[in-house]
């Protein structure tokens, strides 16, 4: 209800309606109009000092009123002011009444939206001003004009009017009429209201400031949580890209090869032509079933299942298990490819495997675009304990920009270049690399030492990240027609080519 009055409300609406209600309280509980005939009375020109009095009571207060009112918009202006109407009420002989409580108010306004060191100064100088009046008061003998109304008229008793009560040092009568008592139990008396306004204003400004920090912590936290998923997305489109380019660069250069060797066959070797066809049909189911996969990772299942085209969308990803088959379909293909393991098949994270499968398959890719005609490649798979090493190695003549993952520029240590991407077959050496780099791997790419090109990446094994990813395929065996039935246990391919 607070929050909605608040925001319905204007600050200067609710101030003024508060103002108000001090003054109603005031005319209920002091009675103004009677307090003023009693400081007026006891004069020769008692009508006169009247009216004076009265009016320079009305003006002070309507200041104070006023003062209470605008005390957001100037806290510090309306403090000064409305010190300055109290000390009028007091020299006027008038006692404190609701209405003077408007020092407190705004000191309270003061500490809540200005900074600590000018609030504390106000509270100091009204402390000072108040404790300097009483020392006035009581250093002077005079009664203190500042006490209550029931108190003044005890003062003003006289003995006839006080009864037989006794005059001893206990007698209520006799202390009330110590001037220095009365005096210094005032000033504690507004000491006290004036450091809990101070304290209550204080308090309110700090928990703003708290809650100013906890909204700008939140507004911090949500720009990261909108940078993260933006990066998120961005590497999710890179991988989804890498993914797509491998696979369909990979089976349409082999698919093209396929389609000429059939085109010039046509004519004089109807068999050989037919094999061809039947390797064209072959390759581009394959590249079906891997293309639906890198969907199935993005769209989910249930989006292709309710087309029918889930099929071989689950099928675990290639990995360097599946090499024989690669090759086998490029010796098909015209393009001589030999296979050379080195070390023991070892357990590879799926990342790591894919990873390495997709290299290979792009380094090949590239000899059968660019070698030229003829051209023969090798390649090498190290096992290591700590990583996998793979070379590609062919004789072809094609020339491709030196790729490297060091910091050099030009060699096989410099990095992709702007003027590099005008290389031949710059997109699938920048995919390579950034494949090895999501792993903290090395990747090298250029010319070899006695022609050709040379590609060569090594992997770790057991990269932090990568614990939990299962092992690959290439622990299972060579045998591509066992590969897949062997991996149970491996996470569905949203979870397994992330790291890629």
């Amino acid at each position: 209800m607070g929050a909605v009055v608040r925001a319905l409300v204007p600050e200067v609406a609710r101030d003024a309606a508060l103002a108000c209600g001090l003054f109603a309280v005031c005319l209920v509980v002091n009675n103004p109009r009677a307090v003023v005939s009693v400081a007026s009375a006891g004069s020769a020109d008692g009508a006169v000092r009247g009216l004076t009095v009265a009016c320079l009571w009305w003006t002070a207060t309507a200041a104070l009123l006023v003062a209470v009112t605008f005390r957001r918009r100037l806290p510090v202006t309306m403090l000064a002011v409305c010190t300055a109407a109290t000390a009028c009420h007091v020299v006027l002989a008038v006692p404190p009444m609701v209405v003077d409580t408007g020092v407190p108010v705004v000191l309270c306004t003061v500490a809540a939206h200005r900074g600590r060191a000018v609030s504390l100064a106000a509270l100091a100088a009204l402390i000072a001003l108040v404790s300097g009046w009483s020392a006035y008061y009581a250093n002077h003998g005079r009664l203190a004009p500042g006490l209550p109304m029931t108190a003044t008229q005890v003062f003003h008793r006289t003995p006839s009017e006080a009864g037989d009560a006794p005059s001893g040092p206990d007698d209520v009568s006799t202390q009330l009429r110590d001037p220095s008592a009365n005096a210094w139990n005032t000033a504690f008396v507004y000491g006290i209201a004036l450091v809990a306004a101070w304290s209550t204003g204080y308090g309110a400004r700090n928990r703003r400031a708290y809650l100013g920090q906890l909204h700008q912590r939140a507004q911090g936290l949500e720009r990261e949580r909108d940078q993260r998923a933006t990066l998120a997305v961005a590497a999710e489109r890179a991988r989804i890209s890498r993914e797509i380019h491998d696979v369909v660069a990979h089976g349409l250069s082999v698919i093209v090869i396929q389609a000429q060797g059939a085109a010039a066959a046509l004519d004089d070797d109807p068999a050989e032509t037919r094999t061809a066809l039947e390797a064209v049909v072959t390759i581009g189911r394959d590249s079906l079933a891997d293309m639906r996969r890198v969907l199935t990772a993005t769209s989910g299942p249930g989006d292709l299942a309710a087309t029918g085209e889930d099929g071989d969308a689950w099928r675990p990803p290639p990995g360097l298990g599946r090499l024989p088959a690669l090759l086998d379909r490029l010796n098909r293909a015209g393009t001589p490819v030999r296979l050379r393991i080195e070390g023991s098949p070892s357990e590879l994270p799926t990342a790591v495997d894919l990873s390495a499968y997709r290299i290979v398959q792009e380094a090949l890719t590239n000899t059968i675009k660019h070698a030229g005609a003829g051209a023969a490649a090798d390649v090498l798979v190290a096992y290591d304990p700590s990583e996998v090493c793979v070379e590609i190695r062919d004789d072809g003549r094609g020339r491709q920009p030196v790729v490297g993952d060091g910091g050099g520029p030009g060699g096989a240590d410099g990095p992709i270049g702007v003027g590099d991407m005008r290389g031949i077959g710059a997109k699938g050496l920048r995919g390579m690399r950034e494949r090895a780099k999501l792993l903290g791997g090395s990747f090298t790419a250029g010319p070899g030492p006695h022609g050709g090109f040379v590609v060569r990446t090594v992997l770790p094994i057991h990269a932090p990240d990568l614990a939990a990813a299962g092992p690959g395929p290439a622990a299972r065996g060579t045998d591509p027609a066992h590969a897949p039935r062997d991996r149970a246990g491996v996470p569905g391919p949203d979870i397994q080519d992330q790291g890629t």
